[in-house]
């Protein structure tokens, strides 16, 4: 059995360009897992872990990738996530199995917009990273204000263990406020870590860093604040223990500096990830056992809610298994997953069961991936990142062996704000687009597919107008299939602004017996600022006024009628529907009947209570050049956007602005023209907010129209 105290599961996790793939390839290098540094723009085929022929046209990372290196006496896995807000769900679903991370930062751009999505996610599994501010040696690099931007946007205490011996072209090294040494890096490729004296010019600002930090950990050690109050010296490794210790506890985040294109400061940042992150025996995992769960809603317990079964795994590969699918690739051969073992271990040959769905999976191949090159392995053990291949399963899933019948906790999937049609341009191409389009959604939770009742087209919808453009590139490459794309059309949703009352009676009358149904109540807006698909059903029915067994009818009627509105037939949400009374029919009265009244009493409430329209707001962050910064807020102001906050440093403007989606298409080209190809910019969801009313009779108007004119071609 393999010592888990030795094993670091990590992701290395930024903001779009920030060195994030860069930095893995050093990783690569010094580990030795490679022998020679591609660079992600490189003419040498683009960087190790950047496997598809997209990534490295682009020099971007659009999925991640795995693999695990040696350092020292501990293994680790690495996942290299996107930093492009349109694959967020990559970073999601790795952060979901990963212990520790890195998150790099700009030394310029510093905490910037996907930085901020990163932190939230990282937050949300409750996983401690170290931050890591890469490429000092750029003209601006800014560790204090990057150190700054941590503690104001992060809202977190970063504790800087090293301090830069020069900035931008200047940057030399960094001093170890640890153990108050210079550390260099020579050799062709930075290889060599050379430790010595501080130099003069640094020693003071040294010594004050040191003072600050250790007065920061003080805060979270008694014996700690003791010794500094005694004025003692305090021995490196009770420092580093106490590093360890609030790292792991949330309470610090540890703040590194160097540059990886430089080769200077990766090795440094190793040796922390071993000293300051978790191993897996550090974290507590836990698991809803669904037997219990299933035998107290036998009994009628009255708490009968997931979190009321949890229960702690083992991290010993003797227990039996757990283990999690997070990422899923369909390939010519069959589905590769990818697979975190939790508890247990899983062997080749040997079958596991499907927890969600009941069935028993076998287990044929086992590999250990190292980007898209893979090795195969007889068996993983807890603790272990490693895949299957040819197995049916859909990501989340969790795998346990006979014993237990365990849940994990599901990956959080982000909503869909953009959706086109698409169709192939000859018939030809139709089945092999239908594999395409079922392969990817199989895929990416994010990647959404629906068939519109009325034109009959295939519509796509994803997380931005890069993510949609990859997919169909990759279709057009990997399928041969060339496509006719519709317009990008935004996803509007409608929504009530008034409570309404309702009295529903409906009554058919056939041959044999009838319909009856009769359905009293209200129904009042929600607010949908935080959450796009706010639906709450209330039964207040007393004295059996309508039979228990026909209220989940009532209810399932009303999310029929949510699916399209009665505006522009967009998706009802922030709708709260109470049913107070009603009646029905010895004979006549049945699910079906409740079900079609619940259904047209709630589209003619509906169409009472003033529906307004929902747009999505992006979150916008543009960098440009101080001299266009006149134009380019002009622009946005023309655009409905509102400039949260502005600054200038360096020459470079920078805001940060929530704008429309529906006034974002094609802003790259527009930015581009706008600044001579100087400005960039990034862009994320925020919220849905209500339209305004000039607006949505534009839309509303604009949407009938076309209705009109598929009726008419029909």
């Amino acid at each position: 059995m393999k010592n888990l105290d030795k094993y670091r599961n990590i992701g290395i996790s930024a903001h779009i360009d920030s060195g994030k793939t860069t930095l893995t390839e050093r990783v690569l290098y010094y580990s030795g897992r490679i022998h020679k540094v591609r660079e992600v723009r490189g003419g040498d085929g683009g960087a190790t872990m950047d496997s598809m022929d997209l990534e490295r046209e682009r020099g971007i990372t659009i999925a991640s990738a795995a693999t695990q290196v040696q350092w020292k006496d501990t293994t680790i896995n690495i996942i290299d996530t996107p930093g492009h807000v349109d694959f967020t769900v990559e970073v999601e679903r790795s952060l979901r199995v990963l212990d520790g991370a890195i998150l790099v930062l700009c030394s310029v751009g510093g905490v910037q917009s996907q930085s901020l999505t990163v932190d939230r996610q990282m937050k949300r599994y409750k996983v401690p990273r170290i931050a890591f501010i890469n490429k000092m040696d750029r003209t601006g690099a800014d560790s204090a204000s990057v150190i700054k931007q941590i503690s104001d946007k992060l809202h977190v205490v970063p504790l800087p263990l090293q301090i830069p011996m020069g900035e931008g072209a200047h940057f030399e090294g960094v001093v170890d406020l640890v153990s108050m040494q210079a550390i260099t890096y020579t050799g062709e490729q930075g290889e060599t870590e050379v430790f010595g004296e501080i130099p003069e010019q640094f020693k003071a600002a040294a010594e004050e860093a040191r003072a600050n930090m250790l007065e920061t950990l003080s805060m979270f050690s008694d014996d700690l604040m003791v010794a500094l109050l005694e004025e003692a010296d305090v021995p490196v490794e009770d420092i580093y223990k106490v590093i360890r210790e609030a790292t792991l506890s949330h309470e610090i985040t540890p703040v590194m500096m160097g540059t990886a294109f430089k080769n200077k400061g990766v090795q440094t940042l190793l040796d922390a990830v071993v000293r300051f992150l978790p191993s897996p025996l550090d974290r507590e995992i836990t698991a809803i056992d669904l037997d219990a769960q299933q035998k107290a809603i036998k009994e009628g317990a009255e708490d009968t809610s997931s979190d009321s079964f949890r229960t702690k795994l083992s991290h010993s590969s003797d227990k039996p298994l757990v283990s999690m699918a997070f990422k899923i690739v369909d390939e010519t051969f069959g589905q590769l997953t990818y697979m975190r073992i939790y508890q247990g271990k899983l062997e080749k040959g040997q079958s596991y069961i499907n927890t969600r769905t009941g069935n028993s999976t076998r287990f044929g191949r086992l590999v250990r991936m190292h980007a898209d090159s893979r090795e195969d392995v007889d068996c993983g053990e807890a603790g272990d990142i490693i895949a299957a291949v040819g197995m049916e399963c859909a990501s989340g899933d969790t795998f346990c062996s006979g014993d237990v019948n365990f849940a994990l906790e599901s990956i959080f999937v982000p909503e869909p704000v953009i959706r086109l049609s698409i169709e192939p341009l000859d018939r030809d191409g139709a089945d092999r687009l239908a594999k395409a389009i079922q392969r990817f959604n199989r895929e990416d939770p994010t990647f959404h597919v629906m068939t519109d009742d009325e034109t009959n087209q295939t519509i796509i919808a994803g997380m931005g107008q890069l993510h949609l453009d990859v997919y169909i590139e990759r279709i057009k490459r990997e399928y041969k299939v060339e496509c006719i794309i519709g317009e990008p059309r935004v996803a509007y949703r409608e929504t009530p602004t008034i409570a309404v009352e309702y009295n529903h009676k409906h009554k058919k009358q056939t041959g044999g017996s009838g319909q009856y149904a009769h359905v009293v109540g209200k129904i009042e807006p929600m607010s949908v600022e935080t959450d796009s698909e706010t639906y709450e059903f209330v039964n207040n029915i007393s004295q059996g006024r309508i039979p228990r067994e026909y209220i989940p009818a009532v209810d399932k009627g009303f999310q029929r009628a949510l699916v399209k509105g009665p505006l522009c037939e967009c998706e009802v949400v922030g709708v709260k529907a109470t049913l107070s009374d009603g009646s029905y029919h010895d004979v006549d009265s049945s699910e079906m009947a409740f079900n079609v009244a619940g259904f047209n009493c709630m589209r003619d409430a509906l169409k009472k209570s003033n529906m307004a329209l929902l747009e999505p707001i992006m979150k916008l962050e543009v960098e440009v050049p101080e001299e266009y910064q006149g134009p380019v807020s002009g622009h946005i102001a023309q655009k409905r956007g509102v400039i949260n906050t502005s600054e200038t440093r360096m020459g470079t403007s920078t805001f940060i602005a929530e704008v429309p989606l529906a006034s974002m298409f094609d802003y790259a080209n527009e930015l581009r023209s706008m600044t001579q190809g100087k400005g960039g910019f990034s862009m994320e969801f925020s919220r849905y907010a209500q339209v305004p009313r000039n607006i949505q009779e534009e839309v509303v108007a604009r949407r009938l129209k076309e209705k009109e004119e598929r009726m008419a071609t029909a």
